[in-house]
């Protein structure tokens, strides 16, 4: 299982982590706290990661 991407929804106390493989498939479903993404990222291989970015409302 070598994931190619990982796509993290961010959010307020848990993070959803979804991976998929070469092939699309889905390896990884887990939600995690705050405090574990830095170390589990750290111990994966380079993949790329893609994330949503909160809207944060502007007033003019």
């Amino acid at each position: 299982m070598k994931m190619t991407t990982i796509g993290l929804d961010l959010a307020k106390n848990v993070f959803q982590l979804h991976g998929v493989d070469e092939r699309g498939r889905v390896v990884l479903k887990k939600p995690m706290k705050h405090a574990r993404v830095l170390p589990f990222f750290a111990q994966l291989e380079p993949c790329l990661i893609a994330s949503d970015y909160p809207q944060i409302p502007t007033h003019c």
